[in-house]
């Protein structure tokens, strides 16, 4: 897996986590996956629209000029409509950019949120002594971010909270300022769970390294 952050970025991000946590007494552990599921029907619609738009050039194309027999025409339109079927899906393959433009963002939003719970559930999360532990993750090639609380700080992240977060951290996500993103998102996640009752002694429960996986 290529990751997105350098050494530099991710001991910064792990020095503004310890400091996140002595400061407000809850766990918070960062992750970054690569792409959240396989989306196999991304290549299939990009065959599907490459195919439509070369039939009607294969049929104008078939009015326009004269073949010396009808086979000929035929075959000329399968190859023209199968090429560009076959080339706009390879492009999605090898271009996320590319097939981003094929993925819902309803789809996004799913996959990503069932990613972070299946994070939150495997890395064990909600096992800290005061289920104040939260999860900020970030699907890449989805574009998308997860603020996932443990029951001591949902009273705290609620609806409007997280999005107070993603919207500081949206244009830098979007810009591939992945690094940038964390952080803002981190200071802003902060905000939100400081308060007078956290001051309590803090002992380190989760891991503070900004996490990567390839993902599905």
């Amino acid at each position: 897996m290529k990751h997105s952050l350098r050494e530099d970025e991710k001991n910064r991000l792990e020095t503004l986590v310890v400091e996140t946590e002595k400061r407000t007494g809850s766990q918070v552990v960062l992750s970054v996956i690569e792409r959240c599921d396989a989306y196999p029907e991304i290549p299939w619609k990009a065959f599907a629209l490459g195919c439509s738009i070369a039939s009607v050039f294969a049929l104008n194309m078939t009015m326009v000029n004269s073949f010396d027999s009808p086979e000929d025409a035929v075959m000329l339109a399968l190859v023209m409509i199968l090429a560009a079927g076959g080339g706009l899906a390879l492009l999605c393959i090898f271009f996320p950019d590319f097939a981003r433009l094929f993925l819902q963002k309803s789809r996004a939003a799913t996959e990503t949120r069932q990613y972070a719970e299946s994070f939150f559930l495997s890395r064990e999360m909600f096992a800290t002594g005061r289920r104040k532990s939260v999860l900020l993750l970030v699907g890449l090639f989805e574009r998308q971010i997860v603020v996932l609380p443990d029951t001591g700080l949902a009273d705290k992240i609620n609806d409007k909270a997280v999005e107070s977060i993603t919207v500081v951290m949206r244009p830098l996500l979007r810009s591939g300022k992945t690094a940038e993103a964390l952080e803002a998102g981190l200071k802003k996640l902060a905000e939100m769970i400081s308060g007078p009752q956290t001051h309590c002694p803090w002992k380190n429960e989760l891991p503070d390294d900004v996490i990567e996986e390839k993902g599905v």
